[in-house]
Order: C-alpha cells, then structure tokens, then sequence
C-alpha cells in the first residue's frame, strides 16, 4: 500500500519527473527565475530548499550531493559561491511563486518561480563606440584619375554571344473538367 508516500507525481513515471525536476531546478539557479506552472513550482520547490541548504553546509560532502542532483560542476560552484551565501541569515523560504495567470491551450495556472534572494543585475555598460577611420582616399588630379595609379589602358571587353530564345508560344491551359471528359469519355463508348 501507498500510504504516507504523498508527493505530486506530475502526471509522470519516476525517471521522467527526476528529470523535470533537476531541469527545473538547474534553471531556477541559473536564471533565477522561471516561468513554469503552478503544479510544478511546488514539486520543485522542496529540491531547491534541499540544494541551498546542501549549499549553506559547505562541506565536501554536501558538493558531492549537489552534484549528485545538479550533474554539473559549474552550477555546483554557482550554488556554493554564490547562491546560498545569500541565504545565510535565512533559515527556509528561499523561493516564492507568483501568479500568472491561466495558459491559454489547455488553461494551466502559469506562475513564476523566483528566488527570494536575487542578486541585482546592474545597468549595462554602454558599448565603447569605436571611431572609424576613413579611408585615405588618393587625391584627385584635374583629369580625374588617381595621383598613385598609372594611367591604364582599357582593354576591350569580349563580347558575349547571346543567343535568344525562340518565343514560347503558351497554349491556352485546359480546364479541369475538359481533362476529366475524356478520360471518362472514348471513343467505344460512343457507340
């Protein structure tokens, strides 16, 4: 019997949820925030208290186990670096959901999920403009050639035959049920 086992099962066998929910939660700390539905924020919600919390350890033991959900070493040291850090004075609540609103093909309650600790992107650096040069240009003489460039002498293009198409007499296009009369129409069948 299945008692106390109660989890949300997302409507799918147990390798393909682990695999929506450690996608989730990569997301979640990459991002910092997503856009998902409301069943599945709060099945993802329990895994990244566990992964801040693994993170807030800080023991060799605890990055083996993040890395044991995460299988990336990258957002294994996003998340003890940097992450969970912020967290230290907190002891739980370390996600909030936001609604959204209803999708709308099948109706989904969307949310977003974010961490309640984001850390502030700050404004970006306006892009260096970078002079162009221009181009030295040769000084014109009165003739109107180049001072550098030697007056070069033209040489005569070969001219290309074209050879022209005959015209294409177009035939007046048959109509779909003149096609159709004389398949069905021959000549046996007239008598």
């Amino acid at each position: 019997m299945r008692h106390r086992k109660a989890k949300l099962q997302l409507n799918r066998r147990t390798s393909w949820r682990k695999a929506t929910l450690t996608s989730l939660a990569k997301a979640l700390l990459i991002h910092q925030r997503i856009k998902t539905t409301k069943a599945k924020a709060k099945a993802v919600n329990p895994l990244i208290g566990k992964l801040i919390s693994l993170g807030k350890n800080n023991s060799l033991f605890a990055k083996r186990q993040a890395y044991r959900i995460l299988g990336d070493h990258k957002l294994v040291s996003l998340l003890f670096n940097d992450i969970a850090p912020r967290f230290s004075n907190r002891i739980g609540g370390y996600t909030r959901i936001l609604n959204l609103g209803s999708r709308r093909g099948d109706n989904a309650q969307l949310v977003i999920l974010a961490l309640t600790e984001i850390k502030e992107k700050g404004p970006k650096k306006p892009k260096v403009e970078v002079e162009k040069k221009e181009a030295q240009k040769p000084e014109i003489l009165k003739e109107g050639l180049p001072k550098e460039q030697p007056q070069e002498e033209k040489k005569p293009r070969a001219e290309i035959a074209i050879k022209e198409k005959p015209p294409i007499s177009k035939k007046p296009t048959k109509k779909f049920l003149g096609g159709l009369r004389r398949i069905f129409k021959k000549e046996r069948d007239s008598l």
